[in-house]
């Protein structure tokens, strides 16, 4: 029980150093390391999501704190984002989700690439982001879907549109802790949780790391940070799209 509970707050920890940073990856990567284990994605999304509400929260409070945060983009993403969750989690006790992923996984290869050479290519001109909501809504959606992606989608979309790179990660992370709360309810309500050695790990590692990983957001340039962000969704797409045919 102690092996367990240690090694999942490692995973916690180094996930949301990822995610508070760069905006993404703690569902992914916290989901990955559950369903390696054999858990159904439905339960791994459940779990995850529940210890989520912990860590989203230090993680926004931290962003805030360090002034990463736009109000306004915070509240178009978060209303519509708990709405799609809402239904995402409702879609994965019915539909596989193997049936969804490669889709996703195809949509963010083409993100990361773009932020990549964005970062590496073309100056970095901040301006309004369009769409903002229908993009809330398909981030929240597709979260509950997957167990994670919430920040892949949302941050990486913002920033390839021209959102500063620091607002797109810091508003990203605080509004999902309203979809993740969302979310989590919503499980409670369909199939309940498990697990609680696992996620007790996860909430610890989490919100351990949650100020390290906003300080480190407002430390580093936004050109570096859309470089690593694209690298790191390349990575986990490609690690995806493989892994549906293998």
């Amino acid at each position: 029980m102690t092996a367990d509970l240690l090694l999942f707050v490692a995973v916690g920890f180094a996930a949301q150093i990822v995610d508070g940073a760069l905006g993404m990856a703690y569902g992914v990567i916290s989901t990955s390391v559950l369903m390696s284990f054999g858990i159904t994605p439905a339960v791994a999304s459940a779990s995850v999501h529940a210890a989520e509400v912990f860590t989203t929260g230090a993680s926004g409070f931290s962003h805030w704190r360090l002034g990463n945060t736009d109000k306004r983009l915070f509240a178009r993403l978060a209303i519509p984002g708990a709405l799609g969750g809402i239904i995402g989690a409702y879609v994965l006790t019915e539909l596989p989700s193997d049936l969804v992923r490669p889709f996703i996984h195809a949509y963010l290869a083409a993100i990361g690439a773009l932020l990549l050479w964005k970062g590496l290519r073309k100056p970095i001109e901040p301006k309004l982001p369009r769409y903002v909501p229908l993009l809330g809504l398909s981030g929240g959606f597709l979260d509950a879907i997957g167990g994670g992606g919430w920040g892949a989608l949302v941050a990486s979309t913002l920033a390839a549109t021209g959102t500063r790179v620091r607002y797109a990660i810091g508003s990203t992370n605080a509004a999902e802790f309203v979809v993740t709360t969302t979310v989590s309810a919503t499980f409670v309500f369909t199939i309940g949780l498990e697990l609680w050695p696992m996620i007790t790990g996860l909430i610890i590692g989490g919100v351990v790391a949650a100020p390290f990983a906003a300080y480190m957001t407002k430390l580093v340039p936004d050109r570096p940070l859309m470089i690593l962000v694209g690298i790191v969704i390349l990575a986990l797409s490609l690690r995806g799209i493989l892994g549906t045919f293998y």
